[in-house]
């Protein structure tokens, strides 16, 4: 069966990539049960009257399920089906292919219907999955014609990888509200870069903090080449869509019209924006530059908020304590980026739009740079001949080469690779827990790794101040580091939170993903992965009692909370607002650890 992905009409196989990604977060979200690779998954909509059969191409222990194209099932009146069933044993036929339109009306219709939420919602989730698809099919459609990979450094290279999109979310690549011309510069998908806007603001109204030992004006002098502040004033650097954007509000203009802000245009060098769209990077700046994006991107608008940059760099005042050497001296092969200053310019309160995080910045152009896992991970589609790739997946490249260098099997690279990768990554982050009670968010955008000579990962990071927790029962500690560590910010939460929320990022997003990805790529059986994966974390469990909590949770629980995507989608939240415990909606997902053994 040919895969879907690969269709020759880019816009085709967009589609194909927003459809399959949707019903994979439908299936996790509605615990609808997956049948074999070779059979159908039949779904029903009762609230639509749609009933859909999908040809199951790969099923996955841990959700990353790979489907072939849903076809409608007509059948003589009376006939029904439970939704997840595998192929019927009744008189149904599959008829016309259902298109990304009719398959996210009828999954997010049912969506709203059961959660008895408002039509709007429905009507503006559908309109966000068509959007994505969209602009998935020109992502696919640029990369085909430019006939070769393009020259970018191996930081870049994974940044700019992720075509289709978070495997798991359901608009991944929604933008409606930039144009296309915009997008030209402003996406990683499209190998875009840009100058940025830069303001000039009168020093009384600058606002902003430094975990430095120079102040972020000065940071921000040494970076606007080319910008002509007047004598005396503050440059301010912003992402030229939100440049726009804030001229319109209210605040801002008066700032303008009053002379103590004054927008000096686009300057300077260009910048290429990574995975995250508002994140930006040079390989010869000494930082990058964390933009605020009101661009409404998956599930919320991109405005960095002040409390989220006070606590990046309180988080990096914290790590300077003592932390941080106690990291350096027992995992070298580990590191966390610091969001370490900010700037703004208004008055100290509510956001202007203007807020801007400064990033450490390791990665200079050479080949061990650290690459973003998500990216390394993105699926590629084929040429445009209908073909497949060469390698579906920076990964399969990485796990190709360690298995020539090494002499041994792919499934055998696959897992000494999934090894090293706890042992760079994993371990770190949960002996940091473990031992300071601080924990990280590190899905898989937000950690890095740098590769070896064979391909094997030999170094991780962890970027992204939103999400640092601080276990209530180590507060106390760590406040006579930093007596005030928690002053203003919502940092400090209950163990039991803190367990689950990591068990969600590092456990069901990162790891549990990586095997995923692993198996639907075609490299490795699941289930030995996952063996691998049990017989670490049982490792690192006797070894590092301060960790016992989470991985009791990890290794043993039945089910593990999980973020939905889909759900969240569909009720319109926006995951930056309000209460950390309500952002998102959670499910309780089978936990596949305890399906296993060592």
């Amino acid at each position: 069966m040919n895969d879907p992905l690969d269709h020759p009409d880019p816009f085709r196989a967009g589609e194909a990539a927003a459809t399959e990604t949707l019903l994979r977060a439908y299936v996790r979200e509605t615990a609808a049960p997956v049948p074999a690779a070779g059979e159908d998954l039949v779904l029903a909509f009762p609230a639509s009257g749609v009933r859909l059969r999908v040809p199951v191409r790969y099923r996955s222990a841990t959700g990353w399920h790979r489907f072939g194209e849903p076809r409608i099932i007509t059948e003589p009146a009376g006939a029904t089906e439970p939704t997840g069933a595998a192929e019927p044993a009744g008189p149904a036929e599959a008829g016309q292919p259902a298109g990304a339109a009719l398959v996210a009306a009828a999954a997010i219709g049912e969506a709203v219907a059961g959660r008895r939420l408002p039509g709007y919602l429905g009507s503006d989730a559908v309109a966000r999955v068509l959007d994505s698809a969209r602009r998935t099919g020109t992502h696919l459609a640029r990369r085909r014609a430019e006939g070769r990979e393009a020259e970018v450094t191996p930081f870049l290279e994974a940044e700019q990888a992720l075509l289709l999109g978070h495997p798991f979310h359901p608009a991944p690549k929604s933008r409606q509200e930039a144009s296309d011309g915009e997008l030209d510069a402003y996406s990683p998908e499209l190998r875009g870069s840009f100058r940025l806007h830069w303001f000039a603001a009168d020093p009384a109204i600058v606002v902003g903090e430094s975990a430095g030992g120079r102040s972020p004006a000065e940071l921000l002098r040494s970076l606007a080449a080319g910008v002509e502040p007047p004598a005396g004033a503050v440059p301010v650097p912003v992402h030229p869509w939100q440049a726009r954007e804030v001229l319109r509000r209210p605040e801002v203009a008066a700032l303008v019209e009053a002379g103590l802000l004054r927008p000096l245009g686009e300057a300077g060098p260009a910048w290429h924006p990574t995975s995250s769209l508002r994140t930006v990077h040079r390989p010869e700046a000494e930082v990058m530059l964390k933009l605020s994006l009101g661009m409404r991107i998956t599930n919320s608008r991109r405005n960095n908020l002040r409390g989220e940059l006070r606590l990046g760099v309180r988080a990096a005042r914290l790590l300077a304590a003592g932390p941080g050497d106690w990291l350096r001296a027992e995992h070298p092969e580990f590191a966390i980026l610091r969001d370490f200053a900010w700037i703004s310019a208004g008055a100290d309160g509510p956001e202007t739009g203007l807020e801007t995080a400064i990033r450490d910045n390791p990665f200079r152009g050479g080949p061990g740079d650290g690459q973003c896992v998500a990216g390394l991970l993105a699926e590629r589609t084929g040429p445009g001949d209908g073909t497949p790739p060469r390698h579906r997946a920076l990964l399969a490249a990485a796990v190709e080469h360690a298995s020539r260098a090494l002499g041994v099997s792919p499934a055998e690279a696959s897992a000494r690779w999934l090894a090293r990768y706890l042992d760079v990554l994993a371990v770190p982050l949960i002996t940091l827990q473990a031992r300071y009670g601080v924990a990280l968010e590190p899905h898989h955008q937000n950690t890095l790794v740098a590769l070896d000579a064979d391909g094997l990962p030999r170094a991780g990071w962890y970027r992204d101040s939103q999400g640092y927790y601080v276990a209530a029962s180590r507060a106390g500690e760590l406040e006579r580091l930093l007596p005030d560590l928690a002053d203003g910010l919502e940092l400090v939460f209950d163990d039991d939170f803190v367990d689950e929320r990591v068990a969600y990022y590092l456990g069901v997003n990162n790891l549990f993903g990586l095997v995923g990805a692993f198996g639907a790529l075609g490299l490795a059986d699941e289930g030995d992965l996952l063996r691998v994966l049990r017989a670490g974390l049982e490792r690192l469990r006797a070894a590092e009692p301060g960790a016992k909590g989470l991985l009791d949770l990890l290794l043993d629980a039945p089910s593990l909370r999980c973020k939905g995507n889909f759900l969240t989608c569909v009720d319109g939240r926006d995951e930056l607002v309000g209460d950390v415990h309500t952002q998102s909606v959670y499910i309780d997902l089978p936990n596949p650890l305890t399906e296993v053994q060592r």
